[in-house]
Order: C-alpha cells, then sequence, then structure tokens
C-alpha cells in the first residue's frame, strides 16, 4: 500500500514508524513532516488545509490511504474531501469532530445522554461569563470552547485568576477558538486517557495513558500540549478502563450515530477518576501528543489494518496485543514555552540517544539544515523508552535526555511521578 500521513509533530512521527513497519506498507509518505520523520517517510510539502490539492497530489501520487494525525484539518473536513475525491481517509468527518472542535457542542451532547462529567455553562457573551464566575466562585475550569492546541484550559485556583484567563479569551489570545467559553465545575481525582479505535459503531479500547499537561514539575505551572507521558496508568486498570468504556466512550459513539453523524477514527476521551469514578473532561478526535509515542511503543499488533478496520467499518471482530513493558516519553521543549522561545538551536546527540534499543527519539519540531538537525518549534523531541516498568522506562528515557545536546532546550524531571508514587 501507498500511504500518507497527515502532519508534521511527534505524535505523526510515532505513527510514520509504526506504519512503516507494516508488512502491508509498500511506500510511506509524511506531509508535511519533520526533519525526525524525514528518516521513516518521504516528507512532501504540502499545505494540509488546501484539501482540493491535496486531493490531486493523492490521486497523482497513486495514494491508498490517508492517516490524519492532528485536530485542525479534521475540524475543517478534511476527511470529507478527501473522501469525496474517492481517497480512503482514517479520522473523523468534521461533524464527528465537533466533541473536540467544539467543546459546549460535545458537553451538551454529553448531558444530553448522560455521560458523566463536570458541571458546565457556555457563554458568548463575556460578561455574562463574568458574572457566572463570580456566582460559582473558586476553583473553576475556565476553557476556549474551540481548538487552542491544547493551550485553552485554565484550572483557576482563584477567581482573579479565572477572570484573568476569560480576559484573555476575549483580548483574542486563543483567536476564533476563544469567542465562545465553557466554564466548568472543578473535579477532584487523577487525570487520565482512555482511547478507542471507532468505526462508527464498534470502539476498540487501546491501552490506557497518563500525561503531563503544564510545563513545571509537580505538575505545576501553564498548560501546555504536554509534557511527557506514560503506559500504562494504574489509575486505568482494566476494570477502569471497562467502566469508561461503558459509561463514556459507547454511549458517545451511539449518540453521534444516531446524530447522523457517525464517529471513524480514533476517539481520546481525557478523564479524571474519583471516588465516583471516571468522569469526562473533555473529548480529542485523534490520538494524544505525547500519548501516542508511548502506545506506539507499547503495540505489538500492526497498527495500520487496525486504522484500515476502523475506516471500513470493520472493528467488531478485531483486537489487539500489547506488551506487557511499560513506556514513558520526556517531551523536550523549547525554553519559554508555551511562550516565546527562540528556533533554530542545533541539536546533538541524537543517535547516542537511541544507541539503547529500548529507546526512541520521536522528533516534534525540528528541521534538517546543511546536515544538522535544529529547533524548529516549541515542543522538540519525545524521548521514549521501554522498561520493565513506570520505573526502568523513566530511568532510560533520562539517560537518552542526557546524552543530548541541545543548550535551548528544557525538560521536566519527574514524568511518571504520579504511577511511581503508586509503585509502578
Amino acid at each position: 500500500m501507498n500511504v500518507l500521513v497527515i502532519g508534521s509533530g511527534g505524535r505523526e512521527h510515532a505513527l510514520c514508524r509504526a506504519i512503516g513497519a507494516s508488512p502491508l506498507c509498500d511506500r510511506l509518505r509524511c506531509a508535511p513532516g519533520n526533519g525526525g520523520i524525514a528518516r521513516d517517510a518521504e516528507c512532501v510539502a504540502l499545505d494540509i488545509m488546501d484539501f482540493a490539492a491535496l486531493a490531486a497530489r493523492c490521486r497523482d501520487m497513486g495514494v491508498d490511504f490517508v492517516v490524519v494525525g492532528p485536530e485542525a484539518p479534521l475540524a475543517a473536513g478534511i476527511v470529507d474531501s478527501l473522501e469525496a475525491a474517492g481517497v480512503a481517509c482514517f479520522g473523523p468527518t468534521a461533524a464527528a469532530a465537533r466533541l473536540e472542535s467544539s467543546k459546549a457542542f460535545a458537553k451538551e451532547l454529553c448531558r444530553r445522554i448522560g455521560v458523566p462529567t463536570a458541571g458546565f455553562a457556555r457563554f458568548d457573551d463575556f460578561d455574562a461569563a463574568r458574572e457566572h464566575l463570580r456566582r460559582v466562585g473558586a476553583p473553576v475550569v475556565v476553557k476556549a470552547s474551540g481548538l487552542a492546541a491544547g493551550k485553552g484550559v485554565t484550572v483557576a485556583r482563584s477567581l482573579a485568576e479565572a477572570e484573568a484567563a476569560l480576559a484573555a479569551m476575549e483580548a483574542g489570545a486563543f483567536g476564533a477558538a476563544g469567542s465562545e467559553v465553557v466554564i466548568e465545575e472543578f473535579l477532584e481525582g487523577e487525570e487520565a486517557s482512555v482511547f478507542a479505535l471507532v468505526d462508527g459503531a464498534t470502539a476498540l479500547p487501546l491501552a490506557g495513558a497518563q500525561d503531563h499537561k503544564t510545563a513545571g514539575e509537580g505538575d505545576t505551572g501553564p498548560n501546555t500540549g504536554g509534557m511527557g507521558a506514560y503506559s500504562p496508568a494504574p489509575a486505568v486498570d482494566d476494570a477502569m478502563l471497562e467502566r469508561a468504556m461503558d459509561e463514556i466512550v459507547r454511549p458517545t459513539v451511539a449518540a453521534m450515530a444516531a446524530e447522523g453523524a457517525p464517529f471513524r477514527g480514533v476517539l481520546y476521551a481525557g478523564l479524571m477518576i474519583g471516588a465516583d469514578g471516571p468522569r469526562l473532561l473533555e473529548f480529542n478526535v485523534r490520538f494524544g501528543d505525547p500519548e501516542c509515542q508511548v502506545l506506539v511503543a507499547r503495540l505489538k499488533s500492526d497498527l495500520l489494518p487496525a486504522l484500515m478496520a476502523a475506516r471500513d467499518g470493520e472493528l467488531a471482530h478485531f483486537d489487539l496485543r500489547w506488551s506487557d513493558r511499560a513506556a514513558l516519553c520526556v517531551v523536550m521543549a523549547a525554553k519559554g514555552y508555551p511562550g516565546a522561545y527562540e528556533k533554530g538551536g542545533e541539536i546533538g546527540g541524537l543517535d547516542e540517544a537511541e544507541a539503547d534499543d529500548s529507546v526512541a527519539v520521536f522528533h516534534a519540531g525540528t528541521e534538517r539544515r546543511d546536515g544538522r538537525v535544529v529547533a524548529a518549534g516549541g515542543r522538540v523531541l519525545g524521548v521514549t523508552a521501554t522498561g520493565r516498568d513506570v520505573a526502568e522506562a523513566k530511568a532510560a528515557a533520562y539517560r537518552a535526555v542526557d546524552r543530548i545536546d541541545w543548550p535551548g532546550g528544557f525538560c521536566r524531571r519527574d514524568i511518571g511521578w504520579r504511577a511511581l508514587a503508586r509503585g509502578g
């Protein structure tokens, strides 16, 4: 098969690595790709938001199957456009992608079908939102309803912090994504991620994972796109995974089919697990980043036919095999991220970091210039390792991090701390 992966981040590098290993894959391209992906796939300079041109190039290149990584093209209808042009594509339609592109839509759906989630109110009038904040007080969660690259959520411990988040949205900090705001009840518990491949009717659970959203150690500081992840997550044992599937994922899949927008692709449920069990924080409609990196590291089955089965509505009798080993990913980011950061710094030591067979370095924001790898984004590398348990995977990942020579980068040194606190 001739496969094209859409995207340029660490998630897409992990997908390329897994898909390229499939005996079904004869040729692998990635658009636009990055400096690391170029070692695993042929990078193609395409505007992934110009769907008509993309469909034409897919036909010219003889692409058999497209796998879409990021949320922006999904929300904009890339799957609708490519499928209409006769190009088979993995991912949800724009109507189904509303589960991520509109937090307000997702919350209303959950309320209607009884999916356990935080209480909420939605506003496009910021004065009314401020009045609501003053009534409910803090702690409270303030979210941009639209796509904000994982940075549109503020968990406010004080009313002043909540009002500052609201003011930033009103001032356009997240563009159109912040034109509508969702204000949610603050939930106590432990965050975790549950993923499922979905074919419109059947939902096949993947391994559980847990990520670290904030920039600072001890899960402090501003939200980012993710500073690290690990799998398995002790908070998501087999019983909790089945509860999440029965109480959250499967009812949502059925509801989307009833809405006339059947979901096909990967559904990512961000959960808060408390004394009463799992409650939904939000849905995403694609693999998480960096959770995808640790899932790929543990997957023993061939990923490509699983993605094809999801697109073709054939998951009912499909199964996946997972390694008993743990995987942990440490994100190396440019200093200053998620705020202002510099690009262009040279990164050395990458071959040394991957000399350990248990380590893979997935590139998220790199370019190759004159044979050198340079930083070209905020989150730049995902140093991923496996081990007998989370502790061993963590040790291997940080040994690899310490072999990388990049003065302009930083990382958290405590990825996996929640699992280790549980004895994982």
